[in-house]
Parts: structure tokens; C-alpha cells; sequence
């Protein structure tokens, strides 16, 4: 396989702080509305009545966790293939990027991305994305979102590497399955973490995501 970067995630370390998804709208400058990385709280289960004491609402299988998640670098990624301008590409190193001056701002990544990943700057006309931190891997530095985050929970390498260090899966819900794109990402799931598809639970406060 080519040589293909890849973000590792630790959903059994991340607490939901969201310093990932601030220094990555930091770095970038991004305009409100536009969040290239976002964390999202998966929860679910329910309450029942205590046996002897109908009043009082017993917690049952209640759980929730946090999936901090940007663009993919899929390794099939649908929006290379469904752009009419040919701005978006991926490099030899599996970075996938868009070249804002080929941009025609027509959203087709944008629907076809099953992330959501690409995102309309309606000010440039243009979609944007995460990019890698493309310039401070340039530099030899780590990606914004890698560095801030407070517990480790974030890392990133080649996918290979970090398969063999880390595992294989790479869809947690609320993520969608990895059949689609196949995903450059590498995942250690907490303890309740629930496979794609397969969630008996729901994206918690949604408008904080």
C-alpha cells in the first residue's frame, strides 16, 4: 500500500474538552459555522422504576462517550471523485486537499462526503476542509488538533504504522461505516463504544457540536 497518513483517536481518553476542535479553528481562522474538527457526545440507555419504590427512576445500561472527528484522508475519498472541477486531490502522502483557486463552490463533496467534512465558506464562495495542517507537517511539527489535545487523545502516523500499534478498527459510532470510503483512521474504542450501524444510542446536545 502507499504511504497513507492517518489520524489516531483514543475515544477511551477523550473527555470532550473540544481544545482539538479550537485549535484547529485557531489555526485555520476559521469563520463561525465552520468547524473543521468536531466532537460529538454518543449516548443512550434509559430509566426504569425501582422495584420497590415505583418513584424512583433506576439509571439502566446508561452510557455515553466522545468521538472527536475532521476529514478522513479516505482512502477512496468520494469527494475527489464527484468533483466537476478536479480542485480536490490527494497527495502521494494520502493528505486529500482543496485547491480553493479551482473551486467552483457547487457542494458536491459536501453531500457526497459521508463525514461532512467539506464545508461552504460563503464569504470565498468556496468549500474548505481540514488540510492535515498541512504547513506544520512541513515543518516537522504535529498537526494543531494533535497538540492540543490535554489528554493524548489525538495522534496521528502512517495508516500501517498505527494499525500495528493501535488495532484496526476505524468506525465507532456515531461515525458512519467505513465501507463507504474506508477512512484513514486508526480508533481505540471506550468501553461503551458501539460499532457503526449498530448504536442503540443518539448524538447528545447536537447544537454544541
Amino acid at each position: 500500500m502507499a504511504k497513507q497518513l492517518a489520524f489516531y483517536f483514543d475515544a477511551s481518553a477523550c473527555t470532550n474538552c473540544k481544545a482539538c476542535a479550537v485549535a484547529c479553528k485557531d489555526r485555520s481562522s476559521l469563520p463561525v459555522g465552520i468547524n473543521w474538527r468536531r466532537v460529538y457526545d454518543y449516548g443512550g440507555g434509559g430509566w426504569n422504576p425501582d422495584a420497590t419504590h415505583p418513584d424512583i427512576m433506576i439509571p439502566n445500561n446508561v452510557f455515553v462517550y466522545s468521538t472527536s472527528a475532521s476529514c478522513m484522508h479516505c482512502e477512496n475519498p468520494a469527494c475527489v471523485a464527484v468533483c466537476p472541477a478536479k480542485a480536490i486531490t490527494k497527495r502521494e502522502d494520502g493528505v486529500v486537499l482543496i485547491d480553493a483557486s479551482v473551486c467552483i463552490g457547487c457542494r458536491y463533496c459536501e453531500w457526497a462526503c459521508p463525514y461532512g467534512a467539506p464545508q461552504f465558506n460563503s464569504t470565498l464562495g468556496v468549500m474548505t476542509k481540514c488540510d492535515f495542517c498541512q504547513d506544520l507537517l512541513a515543518q516537522g511539527l504535529n498537526p494543531a488538533c494533535v497538540d492540543a489535545c490535554p489528554m493524548r487523545a489525538l495522534g496521528y502516523g502512517e495508516l500501517d504504522t498505527l494499525k500495528q500499534a493501535h488495532g484496526t478498527i476505524n468506525a465507532i459510532e456515531p461515525l458512519p461505516s467505513a465501507d463507504i470510503t474506508h477512512p484513514s483512521i486508526v480508533i481505540t474504542p471506550h468501553k461503551h463504544s458501539q460499532p457503526s450501524g449498530m448504536g442503540t444510542g443518539h448524538i447528545i446536545k447536537l447544537e454544541e457540536v
